[in-house]
């Protein structure tokens, strides 16, 4: 299998103002490749590109994300086999984060990288999430 970037659909709300970042700086929000869906770290932000305030509604929005982008690739989050999430001053956001992370993650849970960091790309952030699901045969 050869890898394939996922394709958003045009109109797609929670996306369609990021395309032009993902032309600009290189990336893509998803990929295919060799039985696995590799999810770009996706950030709490709204549909509009603003961020919430809160760390809570943080990662609701970034978890949203995830959730769209799975759901494009016929997948939710029950086919997760590895989440790395990235915490801008950790000993504050992760009590917030886990709150609100399983509400989306359920047992049985997949391998779960935690790491706190400096920042992120743009100062207001302060949650991002990477994942990598299963695709179904």
């Amino acid at each position: 299998m050869t890898s394939e970037v996922l394709e958003i659909p045009a109109g797609n709300e929670m996306f369609e103002g990021y395309r032009a970042a993902f032309e600009k700086y290189g990336f893509s929000p998803a990929v295919k490749s060799k039985g696995f869906l590799y999810i770009s770290g996706q950030v709490g932000t709204r549909p509009d590109g603003t961020a919430p305030e809160s760390i809570a509604d943080q990662t609701t929005w970034a978890f949203k994300r995830v959730e769209e982008l799975l759901r494009i690739a016929g997948l939710d989050f029950s086919d997760l086999v590895d989440v790395t999430s990235y915490h801008v001053d950790i000993e504050n956001t992760l009590p917030d984060f886990l709150e609100v992370k399983k509400h989306f993650i359920k047992s049985p849970y997949p391998a779960w990288s935690i790491i706190g960091i400096s920042g992120l790309s743009r100062p207001e952030l302060k949650v991002e999430i990477q994942v990598v699901a299963s695709l179904r045969d």
